[in-house]
């Protein structure tokens, strides 16, 4: 039998910094190491070398030697190597695999992006349903997702982890856009169905203005929206709860993950969008990213010129046409480029 984890701990010297319990999470292939180890770097630097959080890693085979070796060395806190349980990882039984396959190479000759992949197709749907369950993850109850090659532009001098629950916040986002219609055209059917046989489960004051334009509503058609999931900071009792799992269990019937591309970040931002209310959803106003081929930086003077952020303010992606989040500020009631949440410097 395969072991499910290992753990590697580091021994400090002075004592450990006042922490939620929360883990930067990765989820990761062998091959990665090298854009791993530069994600880590970065955060490490801009922000966990003063907190030492750990960093629990998955993967769908078990992690090499030296990918645990080097890992744990860049990690100022304690690491943790789980594998992925094939059952999450593979076709669910209800799945027509005919269909499914017919699917994807209709979907790769019409060169959508990923169109003809199971692997990310498992991987989407993992991110969906599963992550937040694996037995390494259920002693947390907040998650920083941290995705190999990653730019991380800005110090983070309080812990975003503490924010979130001191302003009961639930989930927060860094980018947003729209999502290819090609690989989502039945999604929100279902999320509209979701919702009218489960409306208990939809969130007071909740953020759907936000992927539905005109005040629509639920009747109203998809804006394709979403946050940008690769990163995420968020309480995984949300997807922990019976209105998360009600809504995936209803996706996963569906079958959408193979006959078509479901993505984890319009789900996530379907399901925050609308089992959340817009209060406990957060912009990270202060923080400079890249996942490629877009980011974002801080535009106000103070991070640009008092070094706390190294990145090119003018090329921002918050103002590009494709950009969904002045959407997102008109309807949280902030305008684009207010001052970000930034607390004293420690």
């Amino acid at each position: 039998m395969e072991p499910l984890h290992r753990r590697r701990r580091k021994i400090h010297c002075d004592p450990d910094p006042p922490r939620q319990n929360a883990t930067l999470i990765m989820l990761v292939r062998n091959f990665e190491l090298d854009d791993a180890l530069s994600s880590m770097r970065q955060i490490e630097d801009r922000f966990n070398r003063r907190y030492r959080y750990p960093w629990t890693f998955l993967n769908d085979e078990e992690f090499t030697e030296e990918f645990i070796q080097l890992t744990s060395g860049m990690a100022s806190g304690d690491t943790e190597y789980g594998l992925v349980p094939k059952e999450e990882w593979t076709w669910p039984d209800h799945i027509d695999r005919q269909k499914a396959r017919a699917s994807m190479r209709k979907m790769e000759e019409d060169e959508v992006i990923y169109g003809g992949s199971l692997t990310y197709r498992h991987m989407c749907r993992y991110n969906s349903g599963f992550f937040f369950n694996h037995p390494l993850l259920l002693k947390y109850d907040w998650y920083w997702r941290v995705e190999p090659s990653i730019e991380f532009y800005c110090d983070l001098n309080y812990d975003p982890f503490k924010f979130m629950k001191d302003n009961n916040m639930a989930y927060s986002f860094v980018m947003a856009m729209p999502e290819y219609p090609t690989t989502i055209p039945t999604l929100w059917d279902a999320t509209q169905r979701f919702a009218e046989r489960y409306p208990k489960y939809i969130a007071k004051n909740n953020a759907i203005d936000f992927i539905v334009d005109e005040q629509k509503g639920i009747k109203g058609p998809y804006n394709f929206c979403h946050f940008w999931s690769n990163f995420e900071i968020a309480d995984l009792n949300f997807w922990r709860g019976e209105a998360y799992s009600k809504y995936f269990q209803w996706l996963d019937e569906e079958g959408g993950f193979y006959y078509e591309r479901w993505g984890d970040a319009p789900v996530h931002s379907l399901a925050a969008s609308l089992l959340l209310s817009k209060e406990r959803i957060h912009h990270f106003a202060d923080i400079g990213y890249k996942h490629t081929p877009w980011l974002r930086c801080p535009t106000d003077d103070e991070s640009y010129f008092s070094g706390r952020c190294l990145c090119n303010r003018h090329e921002n992606f918050d103002e590009h046409v494709y950009s969904c989040l002045p959407k997102w500020f008109q309807i949280a009631g902030r305008a684009l480029g207010s001052q970000p949440y930034r607390p004293h410097s420690h």
